[in-house]
């Protein structure tokens, strides 16, 4: 666990868009994950792959993505 007193910031709503449109994400999983990123001051990707909310394809996708974006 990393301590920081930097909080983390929400995820945008193109990124938002990205993970329930292309890559079929629930709303309610990316809502828990959000909430659990949130909650833990972790990035978004890294905290729903490791509740199992995506799965590590879909996680590599998402990283592309922040890449790109």
């Amino acid at each position: 666990m990393i301590f920081t007193n930097k909080s983390i910031n929400p995820p945008s709503e193109e990124f938002c868009s990205f993970i329930i449109d292309k890559l079929g994400i629930s709303q309610d999983a990316l809502e828990l994950g959000i909430k659990k990123s949130s909650l833990e001051n972790s990035p978004l990707p890294i905290v729903m792959w490791s509740y199992g909310l995506i799965t590590i394809s879909q996680l590599k996708a998402i990283l592309l993505w922040l890449k790109d974006n």
